[in-house]
């Protein structure tokens, strides 16, 4: 496979053992949030990077109103601001669909690094309805950070239940990229109340995905 540097943070030759954080999502468009959690996971999972992985279309959410990809890297490129948070077009280079697909193949491509895998609490809430879920968690470890309203929600859900054996504390988060899976940590971070939904909604009509989230960043 030709290397890309839009599709891959790093050489598919690379034999390194990074440890990145994957946040995955259509980031239609990204916001200050999205860069919120990245940071708290950077920090306190003590990761070497965070890639964004943005989708070419989440197989659960309605292509109706879905920009363009080209136009959601830039928008997360314009908000993620920090050289060790990197959007990437992985996902639509290796033609994946699904995180469980997505999931093993960096493994495959990557043997030597340490992935962990970076959900918000809204998505722990639904992931029984993930292809394959079961695979996914099994596939590397799982970081939940906190969203606003889901916070029961997801510790109700069936996965949560499913992975509780599996659970780790907080004060174990630095230890989570080495953990075999399946690996769950739930981290307690500032519940920002940025969601794409609501920008979208909110967005002027004549105004760039870009630029609102620079004003979202600027707000914060």
């Amino acid at each position: 496979m030709k290397y890309d540097a839009q599709a891959f943070p790093l050489p598919p030759g690379f034999h390194g053992r990074l440890r990145i954080g994957l946040l995955g999502g259509s980031f239609n468009p990204a916001h200050a949030a999205h860069r919120e959690i990245s940071l708290i996971a950077l920090h306190r999972l003590k990761l070497d990077a965070v890639w964004w992985l943005v989708s070419p279309q989440n197989p659960l959410k309605s292509a109706t109103g879905m920009a363009a990809l080209s136009a959601r890297l830039q928008s997360a490129r314009d908000i993620s601001a920090h050289p060790r948070i990197m959007p990437c077009t992985f996902e639509s280079a290796i033609g994946t669909r699904y995180s469980a697909d997505t999931a093993r193949a960096l493994r495959k491509l990557y043997p030597r690094m340490r992935f962990v895998w970076l959900l918000g609490a809204d998505n722990l809430a639904q992931l029984r309805y993930w292809k394959d879920w079961r695979g996914f968690a099994a596939a590397m470890p799982l970081c939940v950070l906190d969203r606003p309203g889901y916070t029961g929600k997801a510790a109700a859900s069936l996965a949560a239940h499913a992975l509780q054996p599996h659970r780790l504390a907080m004060s174990d988060a630095a230890a989570l990229p080495d953990r075999a899976a399946p690996a769950l940590l739930r981290l307690q971070s500032k519940l920002n109340p940025l969601s794409a939904t609501l920008i979208r909604a909110a967005q002027p009509a004549k105004a760039s995905i870009a630029a609102f989230g620079r004003r979202s960043i600027t707000r914060k």
